[in-house]
């Protein structure tokens, strides 16, 4: 199971961060899932390693794990919306956005840490497609959003 597989690595889903702004979490069409873009919320706080522009105030590791973050941020949203996880068939793609100077480019090194994540929860249902791009700036001074489309049976 999914969750126990979280659970071995110390990690246990909780309530997910509420949204900021006017939108909705979650949204099913069909079989697809659309998860509105998470930012690397704790306990409904941006933590301020997770702030900033990534290098300039936020180093390459903690840009890594906020992005990781935001996934775990993400699987709460889903569980909350499905009640489980077992439900999920195929993560199809991400996009994640760096906060970053324009002189950035290893936005790819980033947004591995949500990638290399869903992998290792999810094995083959994990492998998806993935956009990584810059942004002068994210919601509450952010380093990095993601957002997650995945398929449920």
């Amino acid at each position: 199971m999914i969750e126990e597989k979280l659970s071995s690595i110390g990690i246990k889903l909780s309530s997910p961060p509420q949204p900021i702004g006017s939108y909705i979490p979650v949204v099913q069409s069909g079989n697809l899932i659309f998860v509105s873009g998470q930012i690397p919320l704790l306990q409904g706080t941006l933590p301020e390693k997770y702030k900033g522009k990534v290098l300039s105030k936020v180093s390459m590791t903690d840009a890594v794990e906020g992005a990781r973050q935001c996934i775990i941020n993400g699987l709460e949203q889903i569980n909350k919306f499905l009640g489980n996880l077992e439900s999920i068939t195929k993560f199809v793609k991400i996009t994640g956005y760096v906060n970053c100077d324009s002189s950035f480019k290893d936005h790819p090194k980033v947004i591995n840490g949500a990638s290399d994540f869903i992998l290792e929860i999810f094995g083959e249902k994990g492998k998806h497609t993935r956009v990584a791009v810059g942004a002068t700036s994210l919601p509450l001074d952010s380093v990095v959003e993601i957002d997650i489309l995945c398929e449920v049976q």
